[in-house]
């Protein structure tokens, strides 16, 4: 594209490399990883790379921005503090997940311009999900040929907190947060960034994140979040529903490494 725009055949393009990127990662993800350990090989390895160059190949074919993956994050700030409009990819998130073959890891395509996300594709090949967020625009899910809205359900005064993280153990960080919410709460064990899509559809209120994660994890979920109606902003921990708390932002800064974050409907 010499001209670049996001319309509806971008979008659909994007879905489609991050489907093909989930049917490579399934093609080891369904083998018996015992066979790795006498080669001493790794399937996540393998898995991520093959996502990997089969997303950065695709994305160079349709557009000529650049492009930031995990896989190849040597990039220098030097380079990349230039950039206004660059995709940002996680080839393969939930790698606790995808080792423990619980099917909860996802494919993360996003588009950054000027430091937020525009638009994000996130598919869970296992679970056979892909959720769309085109900001400003629409977010929906495609679950067995169906497609379906995605709207973010906000706390009512009265209802208990829906809470969406991880299966360890809760922090006292986190323990701090859910104090600060007020009332009963409710966690919804999730993993990967499937955490942020449970708050885009509605199945959770928020997802308070205090452990590290780097930019990559988060974009293109973010984005869908977004178009849901959600938000996501930098996490004041005692006081997780500040008005006044600032974006989250991408490629600000020397480190990849995102602040803590509140993803709220």
């Amino acid at each position: 594209m010499s001209i670049f725009e996001v319309n509806q055949t971008l979008v659909d393009e994007i879905i489609r490399i991050s489907q093909e990127a989930g049917d490579k990662i399934l093609e080891i993800y369904e083998k018996d990883f015992a066979i790795y350990e006498k080669n001493d090989a790794s399937p996540l390895t393998e898995a991520d790379l093959a996502a990997h160059l089969h997303i950065i190949e695709s994305l160079a074919n349709i557009t000529d921005i650049p492009i930031l993956s995990e896989e190849s994050a040597d990039i220098s700030w030097e380079t990349r503090k230039s950039w206004s409009r660059y995709w940002l990819v996680d080839p393969l998130d939930g790698t606790k997940e995808f080792i423990k073959k619980n099917g909860e890891f996802t494919v993360n395509i996003a588009l950054i311009e000027y430091g937020e996300p525009t638009l994000g594709v996130v598919h869970a090949p296992v679970l056979k999900s892909t959720y769309v967020g085109w900001v400003d625009n629409e977010a929906y899910k495609l679950h067995d040929g169906k497609r379906s809205v995605l709207k973010t359900q906000k706390h009512k005064e009265g209802d208990v907190w829906k809470v969406v993280g991880s299966r360890s153990h809760q922090s006292p960080e986190i323990n701090t947060v859910l104090s600060a919410l007020g009332g009963e709460n409710e966690l919804i064990a999730m993993g990967s960034s499937l955490k942020l899509c449970c708050v885009a559809e509605g199945t959770a209120h928020v997802y308070p994140r205090v452990g590290p994660t780097s930019e990559w994890d988060t974009a293109a979920a973010h984005a869908v979040v977004l178009a849901a109606g959600g938000k996501v902003t930098v996490l004041e921990t005692k006081d997780p529903l500040s008005p006044d708390a600032h974006p989250l932002r991408y490629n600000q800064k020397d480190s990849i490494l995102n602040p803590f974050f509140m993803v709220i409907a």
